[in-house]
């Protein structure tokens, strides 16, 4: 679901002075809400802004009160921008917003929310009571590479021509060796992958593949569920890593807001700082 090129107010992402920047407005997500809300001193930059909102004809912008700055996305800030977000989703259905989203003013705010409110309740009809987990597997590349090279007759013969030179082309046949190792190991991760998707297919809502990390990893996936299926979708995953008896390693988070099915895009302005 996205928000795309809204074209109102701008949000300010530069700074305009490094001795005196201006004050501005963080925005962690958007929910649903009527009445004024104070989430305590957690704002993002260490200085202990009040977390609280802004509010438009029954949306409301989840803010703290901060310097015109760019955020550097550092573990500090990030984990920052992600606790102000949890906070939110213990109370509400949330849109999270892009890490690093400031505008200058609450007038700012309040037009963005104006202007864009058809999209927002419609994304947050869709998100409603739903949440993201993250799942990763990884696995030992070696210990794969020994089973595929007992379940492939080629691979195995082929390895033992190698060791033994009975090959003219040694070098050749290393290459056609790799190919060969490496055709297998794809063909396992993809057996293994599909395998973890069919199981959750059910408890689940929809799905993400983003990239795999690193040569150990094999799914870097998010997940979106009903706030009712979550138990049943950790059952799930239990249930699966353990009948891979210790072969897969699978790291699992959450839950989250929906970051990974929410986007939204907000066209920036050239200000009078960057000309």
């Amino acid at each position: 679901m996205s928000v795309n090129d809204y074209a109102g107010p701008r949000p300010a992402q530069e700074a305009t002075s490094q001795g005196n920047p201006e004050r501005g407005k963080y925005v962690y997500c958007i929910v649903e809400a009527e009445t004024p809300r104070s989430f305590g001193p957690m704002g993002i930059g260490g200085r202990g802004d009040d977390v609280y909102t802004i509010h438009h004809g029954g949306l409301a912008a989840v803010v703290s009160d901060t310097p015109v700055v760019v955020y550097d996305p550092t573990r500090e800030n990030a984990l920052a921008h992600e606790q102000v977000n949890e906070a939110a989703m213990k109370e509400f259905s949330v849109i999270p917003m892009s890490f690093g989203t400031v505008f200058r003013t609450a007038q700012d705010v309040i037009e963005f929310l104006k202007d864009t409110s058809e999209a927002l309740r419609d994304v947050l009809k869709k998100m409603r009571d739903k949440i993201e987990f993250g799942l990763k597997v990884n696995w030992d590349p070696d210990t794969v590479l020994r089973e595929v090279e007992g379940e492939s007759e080629g691979i195995r013969r082929l390895k033992e021509e190698i060791l033994s030179n009975r090959l003219a082309s040694t070098y050749l046949a290393r290459m056609q060796l790799g190919r060969l190792v490496e055709r297998a190991m794809n063909e396992k991760s993809d057996i293994y992958v599909r395998a973890i998707y069919d199981h959750l297919k059910d408890c689940a809502i929809a799905s993400r593949h983003n990239k795999p990390i690193g040569d150990k990893m094999i799914l870097n996936a998010a997940f979106l569920i009903e706030r009712g299926k979550a138990a049943e979708f950790d059952h799930t995953v239990q249930e699966i890593a353990q009948s891979y008896d210790g072969r897969l390693r699978f790291l699992y988070t959450g839950p989250w807001p929906p970051y990974n099915f929410v986007n939204i895009h907000l066209k920036l302005e050239r200000t009078e700082a960057r000309r």
